[in-house]
């Protein structure tokens, strides 16, 4: 470790100790990168996210206070909901006179129940294969929820709830001679290969669990945005960052932590996730031409006629969350990126072009950061 490298971590040591944290100067300090030396990665995200307040001697209560929360949002949706066997005043029957499977009614519990299970399932699969590069995301977490996995109450998993909804949903499918075939849709579409995930023993949980834990329960408390693809790689690494950090008293609560700091940065992000608001001013299509636009003036020749492994995710995060106006940096990232490699763009055909953007040759994300804040700088 270099000595500035070691004064860097000192200097990130002093502003987090301030017992009222000045932002602006810890913005500038991230900026240029978090260590994750001591926690300070996981520390600092969780103030520029908005989760922490700055002055420290709030930090106890506040945590303990939305920590609770989060263990109440357990119990109202993940326990609540499943046909658990607990005699804890929270379970329910599986078929009352009032209430049933078939109840067309839109207020039953069951109906609810059976719509939550098609965004669980869009959310599971896409949580089972969040960065297939590393094999963080299929190991098991340190701290499983005791709540739903503790033995003496046997509470429907999440997890085990995917696996009933795609044992009794059923594909027909009849051919030419009249005969039914009745297959399972987990099977027949080869959603879940039986070899490809190690199963945990009971009371385990994989660290991929967590994270779809924390999207459902937070389709359930947005309905009117639910979950989209795509909100999986914005909580991985903020949930990553959390669960690796090397301070256990944090790492203990990281499921919750990560929940609150990815329900901020969804409320200032959620619109481009909202179909409906794609072409407003608001909207993912008017950011890419956000994008087009900024590019036209910064590079009039390249107007024209992805993705990080998860480390480079983190750093590029390390910027993008000092900055004050984030998503604004990011439309400057984007700009950047095209830039870098102008020559090869201009160069390339409509084809080409796309296979260089889906496999970006510039590793370094510091040159690519460098040069979005070159533009930053010049605009």
């Amino acid at each position: 470790m270099s000595v500035a490298y070691k004064n860097r971590i000192q200097d990130f040591k002093v502003a987090l100790t301030e017992e009222n944290i000045n932002l602006q100067t810890l913005r500038e300090l991230c900026f240029n990168g978090i260590p994750f030396e001591g926690g300070i990665r996981a520390l600092s995200w969780k103030i520029l996210l908005n989760y922490l307040p700055l002055d420290q001697t709030r930090w106890d209560s506040f945590l303990k206070k939305e920590r609770e929360v989060y263990t109440q949002f357990l119990k109202e949706m993940i326990i609540q909901p499943g046909i658990a066997k607990a005699n804890l005043g929270l379970s329910r029957e599986d078929v009352t006179m009032e209430d049933h499977p078939l109840n067309p009614n839109p207020e039953s519990r069951w109906n609810t129940y059976f719509k939550d299970n098609e965004i669980l399932l869009q959310i599971d699969k896409d949580v089972r294969r969040l960065y297939p590069d590393m094999a963080f995301f299929q190991r098991p977490t340190d701290y499983p929820c005791q709540l739903i996995l503790d033995p003496q109450n046997d509470y429907e998993t999440l997890r085990r709830r995917v696996e009933q909804t795609t044992l009794k949903a059923q594909t027909v499918n009849r051919n030419r001679s009249g005969v039914t075939n009745v297959s399972s849709p987990g099977k027949s579409l080869n959603l879940y290969p039986s070899n490809e995930y190690e199963v945990l023993p009971n009371g385990s949980e994989a660290h991929w669990e967590v994270v779809e834990r924390i999207l459902f329960i937070y389709a359930k408390l947005n309905p009117g945005i639910a979950y989209v693809q795509g909100m999986n790689e914005i909580v991985g690494p903020i949930y990553y960052t959390f669960a690796t950090d090397p301070n256990s008293q944090w790492k203990e609560h990281a499921e919750a932590d990560t929940f609150f700091c990815f329900t901020n940065l969804m409320s200032e992000n959620r619109d481009n996730f909202i179909k409906s608001l794609d072409d407003s001013q608001c909207g993912i299509t008017y950011k890419m031409e956000s994008v087009y636009s900024m590019l036209k003036e910064k590079d009039q020749e390249l107007y024209f006629k992805l993705e990080f492994l998860l480390p480079d995710v983190i750093r590029i995060w390390d910027t993008l969350f000092s900055d004050q106006d984030r998503f604004h940096f990011l439309i400057l990232v984007c700009c950047a990126m095209l830039i870098l490699i102008r020559e090869n763009l201009l160069a390339g055909d409509f084809t080409v072009n796309m296979r260089l953007l889906q496999d970006y040759p510039i590793s370094d994300v510091h040159t690519i950061l460098t040069k979005a804040k070159e533009l930053q700088d010049n605009s």
